[in-house]
């Protein structure tokens, strides 16, 4: 498929496709006349790339990560390394810290509207 219609099928701008590809998350084979060519994989993948940065994971990072994710269903693959698996725990552990920071927020907020209604 083109970059119009990955774009389309994912809600991921044509620009970030492009960002994508220029930092190694996706690849697109080339037509003659130049243009890209997805294969029909690369919708998991973009969505794949989506929510890992959604996690708080720079493209770096996504890049060491995907290729132990498997293709077809994201699922885990063995090739992490031991260096990934500690820098991807200590991720893990900042999402938590996140999430909880996020529901003492929402509890203070729950609070706040309980007060003002009485």
């Amino acid at each position: 498929m083109r970059i119009g219609e990955l774009a389309r099928r994912t809600g991921v701008s044509e620009r970030s496709l492009r960002y994508y590809e220029k930092q190694g998350l996706l690849a697109a084979e080339r037509t003659p006349g130049g243009h890209r060519e997805y294969a029909e994989v690369a919708v998991d993948r973009v969505i794949r790339i989506q929510e890992l940065y959604a996690a708080g994971l720079c493209s770096s990072k996504i890049a060491e990560l995907l290729p132990c994710m498997r293709e077809g269903d994201g699922g885990p693959s063995a090739v992490a390394t031991p260096k990934l698996v500690a820098e991807l725990t200590a991720e893990r552990a900042r999402i938590d810290r996140t999430i909880a920071d996020l529901l003492r927020s929402r509890d203070t907020l729950d609070e706040v509207i309980d007060a003002a209604r009485g």
